[in-house]
């Protein structure tokens, strides 16, 4: 059995949000699907959808030849799989469970020597978005799971392979994540400071929704600035001019925390305090990679 068949048999171990999600997208397109979850309550909806539910995950594994991993974390992917490690020899073994990129390498080397063709993957979507326009996930490890896995992986979202690194598509999807995280925290912080004003969260998010899209056109700006190492091209805005302390005594004003305010306002004057003051605000980039230097 390959995996370019679309009558492939995949067991998906986990069934949280995201699991349930790529265990449905999987049912709907027609292939034998296999679930197990150690609440096994979560599968009932998903069986009635046309899935089969194992009682245990050696009975789980033993289903399929493509096993989907979506679970916890790290060390819930250990202590699942360990125990039905022979059972897994000889099978592909996709593992969505975010996980630090070291953790993806570990993984990937334990299943080279169980005899595992592993193949990681970073889902860059919410469950509600899989399977529709606009949901990503990220891959790294084996390339012939990855092409022999195509046809499957494109019903979850598009597909992008980062190469045989396995830790790879992780540290793309925490890195694009640690960007999401931050810009979610400067938006809570700035409802928080305008609310004592009467205005509501609402009313703010439909002003920063704009706002913050339109600003998203200057990344490739910066990266330029950053991959060209030079902060004092012209046209940027300076470091002594992006001060946030404005800012900052604003929001202790309206009584709220400042430590996401904070928190880039030391970026920039750690870099204003070694000298470069009248360089572009790109140069907090050198205070986040060499953090120490810049102290």
């Amino acid at each position: 059995m390959t995996t370019s068949s679309h009558n492939t048999a995949v067991t998906v171990l986990g069934l949280g949000a995201m699991g349930a999600a790529l265990a449905r997208a999987l049912v709907k397109a027609g292939h034998p699907t296999t679930v197990w979850n150690r609440s096994a309550s979560k599968a009932q909806s998903l069986v009635a959808e046309g899935a089969s539910a194992a009682s245990t995950p050696y009975g789980a594994v033993r289903a399929s030849d493509v096993i989907v991993v979506c679970l916890l974390d790290h060390d819930s992917v250990h202590d699942v799989l360990d125990p039905v490690a022979g059972e897994l020899a000889g099978r592909t073994l996709i593992n969505v469970t975010t996980t630090q990129p070291e953790h993806s390498r570990e993984l990937a080397e334990w299943a080279a020597r169980e005899g595992v063709a592993y193949l990681d993957g970073g889902i860059m979507a919410v469950p509600e978005m899989i399977g529709q326009p606009g949901s990503s996930i990220l891959y790294s490890g084996s390339a012939d799971v990855f092409e022999r896995s195509r046809p499957l992986l494109d019903l979850w979202g598009e597909s992008t392979y980062f190469g045989e690194d396995a830790g790879l598509a992780s540290l793309y999807d925490l890195a694009l994540l640690a960007g999401m995280y931050v810009m979610f925290a400067g938006f809570l912080h700035g409802a928080a400071m305008v609310a004592p004003a009467g205005v509501t969260a609402g009313e703010f998010a439909r002003r920063a929704a704009p706002w913050l899209t339109a600003m998203t056109g200057a990344f490739a700006g910066f990266a330029e600035v950053v991959d060209g190492g030079d902060y004092t091209v012209p046209g940027q805005q300076s470091l002594e001019f992006s001060s946030l302390d404005d800012m900052l005594a604003a929001s202790a004003g309206q009584g709220i925390g400042t430590e996401a305010v904070a928190m880039v306002q030391r970026l920039i004057q750690r870099q204003i305090d070694a000298g470069h003051g009248a360089e572009g605000f790109a140069r907090i980039y050198e205070s986040i990679k060499q953090p120490a230097a810049a102290r």
